[in-house]
């Protein structure tokens, strides 16, 4: 036994090497002066970020990365969230690794690892964009995402990111919408010689119906806009058109923004065919409850209804536009966040589409070096994915 282990013993050395390297552990940063301006979480603590210093050549380039985490749309669901990491930087970790996007080892992240690269905690439950003065005492929860951005920033902008000269808003599900829905607000907080860029990976929510035919995600995202004041906070190119509502969906924002913007995202994301496509509230006797948990456990009937979803979505997709200051790479993968992920960034076994990995495709845009606008072949033709596979016990978020 003790022979065996000792032929085991470098590799598992040499594992623990390489995660360590792949990642590291960035302290929190609590924005105690937002407090007094009403910016705060659910719970009325105060907003946080983790901050790790660029240096070099990166040292006046910014990466602002919004953590993901669904939405709250009632006060139920936001009584919910308000004791939680979600709803309360109280609850947040002290401590959080940085890999992928935000990695500052070269190999793992050649484009942005020496930048300044910011995770921003997510606490209020509307993507960033809710501001309603009055306060119940009976639930005091504090409805002011849209607040919290701004203290953000301007804590940011105190610490030298007044003085960047290239920023990226991005961000990773509700945070990749937040990417989407704050972009041009973004890049207006900089002098126009500051190269502004949006990332948003699996963000492009769509207003789709689900398997019974409702449209159960805008009703979801109406009560949401509702609830939190969100319609002011959303773009005015979008609200002047339609209901507040419905710009919430990024299909509908997309094309009238301003700023540079690059779409990563499944074309089978995940999170939108458990919650968007098939949620429970739509499949009350849990016909899609393995699937949902495993592609590979999906039957054809049910591959047929998510092809029919692919192309809902990228019929939504096509409302950014074909311009070059958009950039897009929707691989045909059952996964939801790719860009955070060691594994699915940048790595030997990564996701590649036209023979690029996502790193190496986002970089190439935002640098210019080439335009990216890639869809994949559908479902099951992508050898390289990484599909998510749930836990039975896991519940949906709406």
């Amino acid at each position: 036994m003790g022979g065996v282990f000792q032929q085991w013993l470098p590799i598992l050395v040499f594992m623990l090497m390489v995660l360590r390297i792949e990642s590291i552990n960035v302290d929190i940063t609590y924005v105690e002066s937002a407090v007094a301006k009403g910016a705060v979480c659910l719970d009325g603590s105060p907003p946080a970020y983790h901050f790790d210093k660029g240096y070099g050549a990166g040292a006046n380039s910014w990466l602002i990365q919004i953590e993901g985490g669904g939405w709250c749309n009632n006060v139920s669901t936001c009584l919910a969230r308000k004791n939680t990491r979600l709803g309360s930087s109280k609850q947040m970790v002290q401590q959080l690794a940085f890999s992928g996007i935000l990695s500052n080892n070269p190999q793992f992240n050649p484009d942005f690892y020496n930048w300044n690269r910011i995770k921003v905690r997510y606490c209020d439950g509307a993507s960033f964009t809710g501001d309603i003065e009055a306060v119940n005492p009976a639930t005091n929860l504090h409805y002011r995402g849209a607040r919290v951005f701004l203290a953000v920033m301007e804590d940011l902008f105190a610490k030298g990111m007044k003085n960047a000269e290239n920023a990226i808003l991005s961000g990773c599900s509700a945070g990749g919408l937040t990417s989407i829905l704050h972009c041009d607000g973004f890049q207006a907080l900089f002098p126009m010689g500051t190269t502004v860029k949006c990332f948003s990976d699996a963000g492009y929510f769509i207003n789709a119906r689900d398997v019974s035919g409702a449209l159960h995600i805008a009703d979801f995202y109406n009560d949401v806009v509702r609830t939190h004041g969100s319609a002011k906070n959303l773009p005015a190119s979008c609200t002047s058109r339609l209901s507040p509502g419905l710009c919430f969906f990024p299909q509908h924002v997309a094309q009238g923004l301003q700023t540079p913007l690059f779409i990563l995202n499944a074309a089978y994301d995940s999170w939108q065919i458990k919650n968007i496509l098939a949620p429970g509230v739509a499949d009350p006797h849990g016909i899609w409850h393995d699937c949902k948990l495993d592609i590979l456990k999906c039957s054809g009937s049910q591959l047929e209804i998510m092809q029919g979803f692919r192309a809902e979505f990228l019929y939504a997709l096509s409302e950014i536009g074909s311009s070059t200051s958009r950039g897009y790479f929707i691989n045909s993968c059952y996964a939801h966040c790719q860009t955070e992920m060691q594994e699915t960034w940048l790595s030997a076994g990564s996701p590649v589409l036209n023979d690029k990995t996502i790193a190496e495709a986002m970089g190439d845009w935002f640098y210019d070096r080439r335009p990216f606008q890639k869809i994949d072949c559908p479902y099951p033709c992508d050898k390289t994915c990484h599909n998510r596979v749930f836990d039975s016990q896991e519940h949906p978020l709406i």
